[in-house]
């Protein structure tokens, strides 16, 4: 499955198991370092190596959902990272979270956690599977026309094809929120960053952590 708009723009793929550690390459050097929490924290240095994090999105691309958006030489310009999330999955996501050693990536993650818990999407949508959309990356040297609309666009249509009735982000950023605002997510919990210490409060203009919500027919 594949979609593009115009000759010269990037057209949007599936990610192929051998582009995983490509994806893997593009997501060190344009997401791990500049997404808010983990900025805060000083998770790690652009393009360094952070094996908790590179771990998730290893888990994630095997789930077969994530899209990444390629130029006409196939390197990727931006990416789609979306996942599933099962109703259980979460409690026990967070008890193996104790038994990780890196602190800085346990306290993002605690944070994450804490948001979902202020509501059962599952109970309140009545559904045993939520559609998320864990990371909407895309590089730096693209930024700013309109890439990161068009992978939002292609993942609500995954999502629908798939079957899914709920898809949810816990949005960290205010470039990110902006992005789903304007898809129709709906705001379902927040945890202001001012209530965060200031040692690990992203800097402004982030605002909050959201757990973000859209119903898709």
């Amino acid at each position: 499955m594949s979609s593009s708009s115009g000759e010269d723009r990037p057209t949007i793929v599936d990610v192929p198991e051998n582009r995983y550690d490509d994806a893997i390459h593009h997501l060190k050097w344009n997401f791990f370092a500049d997404e808010p929490l983990n900025n805060a924290v000083g998770l790690c240095a652009r393009g360094e190596s952070q094996r908790e994090l590179e771990r998730h999105c290893l888990l994630t691309l095997k789930q077969g959902y994530s899209r990444m958006l390629v130029d006409k030489k196939g390197a990727i310009v931006g990416m789609a990272l979306n996942g599933i999330q099962k109703k259980g999955e979460r409690e026990e996501a967070e008890r193996r979270l104790d038994e990780l050693n890196d602190e800085k990536f346990k306290m993002i993650f605690r944070l994450l956690y804490k948001v979902n818990e202020k509501v059962d999407l599952f109970a309140k949508y009545d559904v045993d599977e939520l559609f998320e959309c864990r990371i909407l990356s895309v590089d730096a040297d693209h930024r700013g026309k309109g890439y990161a609309n068009m992978l939002m666009e292609d993942s609500q249509q995954i999502a629908k094809n798939a079957g899914f009735k709920v898809c949810k982000a816990d949005a960290t950023g205010a470039f990110s929120q902006k992005v789903y605002e304007k898809y129709n997510f709906k705001v379902e919990a927040e945890i202001p960053y001012t209530e965060l210490d200031e040692s690990v409060r992203p800097a402004p203009p982030h605002q909050a952590l959201k757990l973000m919500v859209k119903l898709l027919n």
